[in-house]
């Protein structure tokens, strides 16, 4: 037993659908999203990593330039009060009044006393500060005396360095007191600093992640915004190719969307006008075709009750037609027929390119209908039949009457006797095939053998049928769901491959709710 699913799911289901349709990788909303994306990531990127490298040099040279100033400012007035053999406890006295400036760093002089012996002095934080916590770069940079000169005034100066330690940024520098004294190194921790860089640098994450989310969400209402008209013309695209000539578009604007929807505007009027013009030609020209063969059979009655008369007084042992004129009146006679059938099929034709052919379906074995037909025809010593009795299908049994009759017929005609049909049963369908033993169809004309009115040499403009025989045929098969197929058989000679369905009955329902039908009207050319 099935169940219905509930209409929510369903509308989930079809909602999953269209974010998927709008989400897949060809899609030009995607692309417009991620290129509007990348631009935005690019741009906040880019900016971001300004802003953070613009600050960051801003805040760390704010934060060193006020401890290397102070430094050399303590340096100047504390360190360079000392005598220039100071003791220990000079220098670490010094050295913890130095610590206590304003910017709280270590502060480690180094000295030598009047005896030669060197001696330190530390003081703040970090403690422990020693010797070796400067970098020998630095030391060497601080101890090198430099040649005074105009440009250079004094033989010592200050130099500093970035270190790190345990992951914590430093700032360590160094200098000499001018006119001899202690040297004095001073290590500053940078990470308040370093917070605060890491504190930007988060802001400016989360600022490029809003950017990024920003631009994803405008780019999609800009998305919707200009594929909106783009979707507008696609369902108009397909109304137009599923025939409905009227469908036209709303044109709001002066950009090149509105100018695109006037131009299919405009494509669409003028395809509906030539249509209507043409549908009004070839209905005129269906008119004029029925209304001519329909007044041709009245004529044609008397015409052909006259002939009748000649034709008997010509088989009468007794007749009065002189032997001179007797070939005429057989001509005469043989015409009319062929008149007779090519107004019949002038209709047939007719009603099929109008669309009102319909099908009279009954149960039918086929091997009785082709018996039948040839019977009627009086062809049963010139066709072999292959068809095994109890294969029934529902069908019409006048128009497959009319199949066979022009493929027996044709076969006949073009190939010469015996003709050969056989029939066997498919899944769901029937096939029979027609071969001759002719000389087979030249490749040139096979794909032509159902075209009107078709003849295979223009030397011979004239021909014993109508023209349309075939086209009718095709026509009948087509009604039915069916085809006729038209090639050579590896054996010699032409061979036609009619397949039609066991049950036309949802065919005769479909065209019967149709009112214009006309299914059997497709591709419905002919050979005859």
């Amino acid at each position: 037993m099935t169940q219905e699913r509930p209409a929510g799911a369903r509308g989930w289901s079809a909602a999953r659908k269209g974010v998927r349709s709008r989400l897949r990788l060809t899609s030009l909303r995607l692309r417009l999203v991620v290129v509007f994306g990348l631009v935005a990531l690019t741009a906040a990127v880019s900016a971001s990593g300004i802003a953070y490298w613009l600050n960051r040099e801003a805040v760390l040279t704010r934060a060193q330039d006020a401890v290397l100033g102070d430094f050399e400012q303590e340096m100047r007035n504390r360190a360079g009060s000392l005598p220039e053999h100071p003791t220990q406890d000079e220098l670490q006295h010094t050295a913890g009044q130095m610590a206590n400036s304003s910017q709280r760093f270590g502060v480690l002089l180094v000295a030598e006393d009047s005896t030669g012996k060197t001696v330190y002095g530390s003081a703040g934080e970090p403690a422990g500060f020693s010797l070796a916590d400067v970098p020998a770069s630095l030391r060497t940079a601080v101890d090198r005396k430099q040649k005074v000169t105009g440009a250079n005034k004094s033989a010592y100066h200050l130099y500093w360095q970035r270190i790190s330690v345990d992951d914590t940024p430093y700032l360590v520098a160094g200098s000499r007191v001018i006119g001899g004294g202690p040297t004095g190194y001073m290590l500053k921790s940078l990470e308040p600093e370093a917070k605060d860089i890491d504190s930007l640098a988060w802001s400016l994450g989360i600022a490029t992640a809003l950017a990024l989310i920003g631009s994803a969400l405008l780019a999609q209402a800009l998305a919707t915004t200009v594929l909106k008209p783009v979707h507008r013309l696609g369902t108009a695209a397909r109304r137009l190719g599923e025939g409905k000539l009227d469908t036209r578009l709303r044109v709001s604007g002066t950009d090149e969307l509105a100018d695109l929807s006037r131009t299919f505007n405009n494509a669409a009027e003028s395809l509906e006008k030539r249509v209507e013009d043409m549908a009004a030609r070839e209905a005129s020209s269906r008119r004029f075709v029925a209304d001519m063969s329909h007044e041709l059979r009245t004529p044609l009655t008397a015409i052909t009750a006259v002939t009748e008369v000649l034709e008997e007084e010509l088989d009468a042992d007794g007749g009065t037609i002189d032997p001179m004129i007797e070939p005429a009146v057989r001509l005469v006679v043989s015409e009319t027929r062929r008149l007779n059938d090519l107004v019949e099929n002038l209709m047939e034709v007719t009603r099929f390119d109008a669309g009102t052919a319909r099908l009279v379906l009954d149960d039918v074995d086929v091997a009785d209908q082709i018996t039948a037909c040839v019977d009627a025809r009086a062809w049963l010593d010139a066709v072999e039949l292959q068809a095994p009795r109890g294969i029934h299908a529902r069908l019409d049994p006048r128009r497959l009457d009319v199949i066979l009759a022009n493929l027996i017929g044709n076969a006949l005609k073009h190939g010469g006797s015996p003709v050969r049909v056989s029939v066997r049963a498919a899944e769901d369908a029937v096939v029979i095939a027609v071969r001759d033993h002719g000389p087979g169809i030249p490749e040139d004309v096979l794909p032509h053998v159902f075209d009107r009115f078709y003849k295979a040499s223009a030397s011979r403009p004239r021909s014993e049928g109508s023209g349309l025989g075939l086209s009718i045929a095709l026509a009948n098969a087509h009604i039915h769901g069916g085809e006729i197929t038209a090639g050579n058989s590896p054996d010699g000679g032409a061979e036609f491959t009619l397949r039609l369905p066991r049950d036309a009955s949802e065919l005769a329902e479909r065209d019967a709710e149709d009112p214009r039908g006309g299914r059997g009207a497709k591709d419905a050319k002919g050979q005859g």
